[in-house]
């Protein structure tokens, strides 16, 4: 079985795309999973990600398992399945004959991740980062998006112009220091994520 894993993420350029892949690989390495077993495809906006998997869906070798990996954007109801949140907000209809599993979410944001690992935040913006900018610890996936990413970029504003945090690039580069074992530990989604991921290839 090999997961091919429809990701948000990338924007427009070929070297963004190549940033985004690099950094999810390296994430997934570090928790354990061959490369060779995995694939990630960037697919800039979310709608494109969506389209791109139910694509592939009809496409599908019988040993690819195709996973939607998205933004959940807002915070996710308690007992709330991931193909509901994306029904509710985006108004997708789930795909007849794909699991709970094939769709997976980044709550709220793929920042949140980064955000959850204060160890690796310190290691990449070093002595200029200001924690006392980021949002508590506890229950970071009930917190907005725009309210992550605004307190990302304010604990790093002093990190210097080419060192701050910015989606893009160095977002990706960012992910790539992140540990797995530490976001298991505080994002209940990400968690589900790498236990898809342990469920299908181990």
């Amino acid at each position: 079985m090999k997961v091919t894993t429809y990701v948000e993420g990338g924007g427009d350029s070929k070297d963004l795309k190549i940033r985004c892949r690099q950094g999810f690989h390296k994430l997934v390495e570090q928790a354990g999973f061959p490369e060779r077993r995995l694939r990630f495809i960037p697919c800039g906006g979310r709608d494109t990600a969506f389209e791109s998997f139910k694509t592939a869906l009809k496409a599908r070798e019988p040993t690819d398992f195709p996973v939607l990996l998205v933004d959940s954007e807002d915070p996710i109801a308690e007992n709330t399945t991931s193909w509901n949140h994306l029904r509710t907000r985006d108004n997708w209809v789930r795909p007849q004959h794909v699991s709970d599993d094939q769709a997976q979410l980044m709550a709220t944001c793929m920042e949140t991740w980064i955000m959850a690992d204060r160890v690796a935040l310190r290691n990449v913006f070093g002595a200029e980062l200001q924690e006392s900018a980021l949002l508590p610890e506890a229950n970071l996936e009930q917190y907005d998006r725009h309210r992550v990413q605004d307190a990302l970029e304010r604990a790093t504003h002093n990190c210097g112009k080419n060192k701050a945090y910015k989606k893009g690039k160095r977002s990706f580069r960012v992910l790539e220091a992140v540990n797995p074992n530490t976001l298991k530990q505080r994002l209940s989604h990400f968690k589900r994520f790498i236990e898809t991921l342990e469920k299908l290839l181990r």
